[in-house]
């Protein structure tokens, strides 16, 4: 089973192209980065960590693309993905330019995980339309493929379009989207229209959900899709247990600290779960 990391990095933790060689040297698969783009002050949303105040680290997010290229030029294996972009605030022809450029930068490392957001407050500044976030991710990845494969592209939907047109660089091969939220048939439709795998939140109920993302595949001739559980604090017993069920990579989550908070959990992890 490969095993990647994640960390909810800002800009007080370790810097996230120094986590990554880290990561790669110690024979980490992936490393993946959050995104939100801010937070405002002055909300009604509650924190989904079920806190009453919203963690600062929130607030304190880089842009993941970005930390991912310096990533990108320290190391030469490692896969590097965001976990997860907010699709829905990102300008889709800009992100399609700015993803195919990194991918090319990193050697086709780049994997994009995409999450439609939980804060209202966050997305309404972005102009998004909060019942119809799903389908704004929906069109944006849609339309970005088409930029990323089509010598001259052209969309038209009702959240992105454009007329025909040329942009390169090209991704060096197809990016994978992978999809984040909770298990339900709305989300393993959009999986299994677009995605090439789900990422789910700390991994429980995944056995459950299973079959219902293989039929959800099955209905439109797909394929079963990779399940990559993200962001999950590990136990040898937890990891047999995704072994188990066909699972072939995890995303471990480390704190956000400096290097003296997460040096010593890499290692922890190392000796535990790679060795």
């Amino acid at each position: 089973m490969r095993l990647g990391i994640t960390m909810f990095a800002t800009d007080h933790a370790m810097p996230p192209h120094l986590l990554a060689r880290e990561a790669e040297a110690r024979g980490f698969s992936s490393l993946y980065l959050p995104e939100h783009t801010h937070i405002p002050t002055a909300r009604t949303t509650p924190p989904p960590t079920g806190q009453d105040t919203l963690p600062e680290e929130y607030a304190r997010t880089p842009d993941p693309l970005i930390a991912l290229a310096g990533a990108a030029v320290v190391t030469g294996r490692i896969t590097l993905g965001t976990g997860v972009c907010l699709l829905a605030q990102r300008e889709p022809i800009v992100t399609a330019k700015a993803i195919a450029t990194l991918d090319r930068m990193s050697g086709g490392r780049f994997v994009l995980g995409v999450g439609y957001g939980w804060n209202v407050e966050e997305a309404a500044d972005h102009g998004v339309p909060w019942r119809l976030r799903r389908a704004v991710v929906r069109e944006h990845v849609l339309a970005m493929r088409e930029l990323w494969s089509r010598e001259e592209a052209s969309f038209e939907g009702e959240f992105a379009r454009f007329e025909p047109s040329w942009s390169w660089p090209k991704p060096v091969g197809r990016v994978p989207v992978l999809v984040g939220g909770g298990a339900g048939p709305t989300l393993f439709a959009h999986i299994a229209e677009y995605g090439d795998g789900w990422m789910p939140i700390g991994g429980a109920g995944v056995r459950q959900a299973l079959p219902r993302l293989r039929e959800a595949c099955e209905a439109v001739g797909r394929d079963p899709v990779p399940v990559i559980p993200f962001g999950t604090v590990p136990t040898s017993r937890k990891l047999d247990h995704y072994a188990s069920l066909g699972i072939e990579e995890v995303v471990l989550r480390v704190p956000a600290g400096d290097r003296d908070d997460v040096l010593p959990v890499l290692d922890r992890y190392t000796e535990s779960y790679l060795s």
